[in-house]
């Protein structure tokens, strides 16, 4: 195994660890959570959720579609942008075409999480 093959695979690696690391951690925390919660059930105490929440149980966030999806918009504005900028600066047109095409997958994948988002918020407000 050439040194050509171990850098990229070292670098892969690395990320899937640190999101092993990141995900392994966030889900130790919140075990142990609701073993707290589970021991003070069995203890007989009244859990409310405000109580619950400051024991550390994350709270559902109701404009995290529409965050994501807005964030995912302007990824793809950005993309059409870079591609105009190529376009201008080096005469060629290909980047013209391209980075519209890269732009698309952000685009409508933000596009849908702004429509879950906003149709979330008319399902709230109806209940």
């Amino acid at each position: 195994m050439g040194p050509d093959i171990v850098v990229p695979t070292g670098m892969f690696l690395m990320v899937l660890g640190i999101v092993w690391v990141a995900v392994n951690a966030s889900m130790q925390k919140r075990k142990a959570t609701l073993k707290v919660v589970e021991e003070a059930i069995r203890a007989g105490q009244a859990m409310t959720p405000e109580t619950i929440r400051a024991l550390g149980m994350p709270r559902k966030d109701n404009n995290g579609d529409l965050k994501g999806g807005l964030i995912l918009i302007a990824v793809a504005a950005a993309f059409l942008v870079l591609g105009w900028t190529i376009g201008m600066v080096e005469g060629e047109d290909e980047a013209m075409y391209i980075m519209p095409a890269i732009a698309s997958f952000p685009g409508f994948i933000g596009l849908v999480l702004v429509g879950f988002g906003l149709m979330g918020r008319k399902r709230e407000a109806s209940e």
